[in-house]
């Protein structure tokens, strides 16, 4: 992807990482807690050092903000969001499902430093599938250099969706009413362990919606912007505008974006739902949608 500024660059230190992480996934890594039950691996940290050498080396006036520490720079006019291993849990446990993740902010001079400036590129690399998933603001969303798009899905009942839960506070989270209902009233809930994936599988059409609380800016940066190139939307639970402080992230095709935060803004009120279709009502729905 040659045509892209940024992203061309972050791709190939993406994949430097990710063969990294691949050593350490094959011989195994030790694990500590950096909080009560949230874990990082030697494996986070060697892959962040890395990313943060390589950016500094190709991009000296950029500023780096990486979930395991790194703070350098921060009031330049662009910005690296680095998570140097999404799906820490999922390595540490030898389940496949993890990536690296870059995205790049614009913020111009004049921005208040508590004002989001503009994702402008971003990448998410799966390192075990070999997959790179990349967009530049303008230019399009890819995967392995191949165009995509979000699907086609129109409705919920028809959507496979996915969501993540907290490994901070899981017990006091209210997503498993949000989950309980969506996936009565769909053909099913994921939960992968790995948001930038989840929203890397929303732009490439593997799912047709996803939601999550309390995600940080290093988890969304990347896969807000392939979602919006992609053709999808991104926004808070009722439709507002997502923000990279944002405790709240729902992203979907568009599609299915109304009926998505009907049921949010239902659950929300404390209201109660239409009752869940029988499958016989869902045929019926299917096919007066296909008239």
């Amino acid at each position: 992807m040659n045509k892209f500024e940024f992203a061309h660059t972050a791709d190939g230190i993406a994949r430097q990482a990710g063969a990294l992480l691949r050593k350490f996934y094959e011989k195994g890594v030790s694990t500590e807690y950096k909080g009560d039950v949230d874990i990082v691996t030697e494996a986070d940290r060697a892959s962040e050092q890395l990313i943060r050498e390589k950016l500094k080396a190709a991009f000296p006036a950029h500023g780096i903000y990486g979930e395991e520490g790194t703070r350098d720079q921060l009031e330049s006019e662009y910005r690296w969001y680095v998570d140097p291993l999404d799906g820490t849990t999922n390595f540490a446990h030898g389940f496949p499902a993890f990536c690296v993740v870059l995205g790049l902010e614009h913020r111009p001079a004049g921005l208040a430093a508590d004002a989001d400036g503009e994702i402008i590129a971003g990448v998410i690399y799966d390192p075990l599938r070999n997959e790179m998933f990349s967009a530049e603001r303008g230019k399009g969303a890819f995967l392995n250099g191949r165009a995509i798009h979000v699907s086609k899905i129109k409705t919920l009942q028809e959507s496979l969706t996915a969501t993540g839960f907290p490994s901070r506070k899981r017990h006091a989270s209210p997503n498993v009413h949000f989950y309980h209902e969506i996936t009565l009233r769909s053909h099913g809930v994921r939960r992968a362990g790995s948001a930038a994936l989840d929203l890397a599988y929303v732009a490439c059409g593997r799912l047709d919606g996803f939601w999550e609380f309390n995600l940080n800016p290093w988890d969304t940066s990347a896969g807000v912007l392939l979602v919006a190139e992609a053709g999808g939307t991104v926004t808070h639970f009722d439709g507002g505008k997502f923000t990279l402080d944002s405790r709240e992230v729902l992203a979907t095709n568009g599609l299915i974006l109304p009926e998505m935060k009907h049921i949010f803004t239902e659950l929300f009120a404390g209201r109660g739902l239409d009752p869940i279709p029988t499958p016989a009502e869902f045929a019926a729905r299917r096919a007066e949608a296909a008239k």
